[in-house]
């Protein structure tokens, strides 16, 4: 009992604890959409690319703290323009994704080399890799709003979202547009990666959106299964990793993604699917 006793003894684990919960649920629906859409890799692009917004945040003079609300609506931009080149160029989504992350992320380290010599240093390491440990009042906020609204939104446009997702041709046949709800889908993976940013970090926050969504495609194949094993597999590997890492002192963030991907493995070795031929 000391294992689960003694950190919660502590207000910053409790903190985390919130928050990380938070993000894992929010990022564990999300994660089967992005999946079975093949957009992987937009959710990692995304973070790096939120790198960018956080930076100009900061040369605004925004603090640490609140530089999150100037990535948010660039990181949204970003995902609608990731959308908008790959429908009008005809280029992949990992084509598109490459572009604006690379772009971005250079566009950010400019930003941080620019600030005045005055301002307040910046721990880039924190914003790579996350300090779910540091969250404070103001980020538990933050994170628990992003969650409500990814919920929300979840849930209003559920049935077209998974209509779209699974079948998107006979979904455009049946008026639903297919498009915008892509759109919305990306705009709610940009709102998570920001959010996810102080807890995990820009290297690390795609990993909470694709591997539980991953590994639950392994053991599942109905979409509503996919959906709770996925956000089951987030929230466990969240709290677990917080208590390990805690009393092993690791990091936080890396901890929860090490069990994340030991669980995709462990499923993957246990699966009975082979290739479709």
């Amino acid at each position: 009992m000391d294992f689960l006793t003694e950190p919660l003894g502590h207000a910053f684990l409790r903190r985390a604890l919130f928050a990380g919960v938070a993000i894992a649920a929010a990022a564990g629906l999300l994660g089967p959409f992005v999946v079975q859409r093949g957009l992987a890799f937009l959710a990692d692009g995304l973070a790096h690319a939120t790198f960018g917004g956080i930076a100009l945040g900061l040369l605004l003079g925004a603090g640490l703290d609140f530089a999150p609300l100037v990535a948010l609506p660039f990181a949204v931009l970003v995902a609608l323009a990731i959308g908008g080149v790959r429908r009008r160029s005809g280029l992949g989504a990992d084509v598109a994704t490459g572009v604006f992350f690379t772009v971005s992320f250079a566009l950010g380290v400019i930003g941080l080399g620019l600030r005045p010599a005055a301002a307040p240093p910046v721990d880039v390491e924190s914003l790579l890799f996350g300090s779910l440990l540091a969250v404070s009042h103001e980020g538990l906020f933050a994170v628990l709003a992003a969650a409500l609204v990814t919920l929300v939104v979840l849930l209003r446009l559920w049935p077209q979202l998974a209509y779209a997702t699974f079948d998107p041709e006979l979904a455009a046949l049946s008026g639903v547009r297919v498009a915008f709800v892509e759109q919305v889908l990306m705009a709610l993976v940009a709102l998570v990666v920001v959010a996810g940013l102080r807890s995990v970090g820009v290297v690390l926050v795609s990993a909470v959106i694709i591997l539980p969504a991953a590994t639950a495609h392994l053991l599942a194949e109905r979409p509503s299964w996919i959906a709770a094993l996925s956000v089951g597999l987030a929230v466990g590997a969240s709290v677990l990793g917080l208590f390990v890492s805690y009393h092993l002192n690791l990091a936080a963030g890396a901890t929860i993604v090490v069990l994340l991907g030991a669980g995709f493995f462990l499923a993957l070795a246990g699966s009975s699917r082979r290739p479709s031929s």
